[in-house]
């Protein structure tokens, strides 16, 4: 088949060119190599998805014509679309750049994929959406209406904006809420490259909330493969679901949202102990306040993905991140 991946020099969406690829499959690669971290990281990832079967296309999401153009030209059979501007932070500081990327980047998605027949959207929403809930773990049952960063909102927005099209059109769009991915090629802006550049550095990390905080860290390889078996499990109508009845994660439309996280939630402090014995340094800790837009836990549940695709994570912490260590000592040759 022939793929649209956006995002594809970012850090989730270079592996799943990668793995489409080692499948067989045709691959346009889109990204716009913004600057919002190290372009040469971003370069390097693209260098080595370079094959018959892939194509890169340098397109800014929020370019509505070039948008129309690429998808009237390549005619895709299916689309999985990861590119976004990332970060809460950086949200709070540039909001403008998340309404385009985010918000029309998404609407231009939504329209070649309803007027060039795509079969099925996958695409990435982020676990931020759950922002000031605290029953844990987070459900996709869960109401999801205080979300805590301009960044979650956006990603909130992008599944209301999947269900209209999904309506409308029965256009079949799977969201997928993603819960901290770490692992080799991963994003500068990310607590564990941080940390390990700083660490490598003889520097010390800032550690917020003064550490009390966990994360359900999930590894890019147990992200990959959930991306990889949604893409095949194409959503269907369901005209006995209602609104009172059913849930919000499905629809009487073509929609399904899913959260993909490795569900065993990791303090902070323990991920940095993981990273010590991984590097053989004891970190220099700089123990500070919370930040704005931060949340204090994230757990996934993750059952309605184990039942409709077999598979749960895999990837302990502790390999994990040695994993990430490991490459990132080959790549920048520390």
């Amino acid at each position: 088949m022939k793929f649209l991946v956006t995002g594809a020099a970012g850090f989730i969406g270079f592996h799943v060119c990668k793995r489409l690829l080692e499948a067989g499959h045709q691959v346009v690669g889109l990204d716009n190599l913004n600057d919002y971290y190290d372009v040469s990281l971003k370069q390097a990832r693209l260098n080595l998805l370079e094959s018959v079967a892939f194509r890169f296309a340098m397109i800014d999401l929020a370019d509505r014509s070039a948008m129309e153009s690429l998808f009237a030209t390549e005619k895709f059979d299916r689309v999985i679309h990861l590119a976004a501007q990332a970060g809460v932070r950086y949200s709070i500081e540039n909001p403008h750049a998340y309404a385009e990327s985010n918000l029309m980047g998404h609407l231009n998605i939504l329209e070649g994929c309803r007027h060039h027949k795509v079969q099925h959207l996958v695409y990435a929403s982020s676990s931020s959406v759950y922002g000031l809930n605290r029953k844990m773990p987070f459900s996709t049952d869960d109401s999801v209406d205080h979300p805590v960063s301009l960044y979650a909102a956006t990603k909130k927005a992008n599944e209301l904006m999947s269900h209209t099209y999904s309506h409308l059109y029965g256009l079949p769009t799977t969201g997928l809420r993603f819960f901290t991915v770490y692992g080799p090629w991963g994003r500068p802006d990310m607590a564990l490259f941080k940390f390990t550049k700083a660490m490598l550095e003889g520097k010390s990390i800032d550690v917020y909330n003064h550490g009390k905080m966990k994360r359900d860290f999930t590894y890019i390889d147990d992200i990959v493969e959930a991306i990889i078996r949604l893409q095949d499990v194409i959503p269907q109508p369901d005209a006995q679901w209602t609104v009172e009845s059913g849930t919000p994660a499905d629809s009487s439309a073509p929609y399904r949202v899913y959260n993909v996280g490795n569900s065993e939630p990791v303090e902070l402090m323990d991920y940095i102990t993981a990273l010590e014995e991984a590097l053989g340094i004891q970190a220099d800790k700089n123990m500070m306040p919370m930040q704005p837009g931060d949340v204090l836990e994230t757990s996934a549940e993750t059952g309605p993905l184990y039942e409709l695709v077999d598979f749960r994570p895999q990837t302990s912490v502790k390999e994990g991140v040695r994993n990430f260590v490991d490459w990132y000592r080959e790549f920048y040759k520390v």
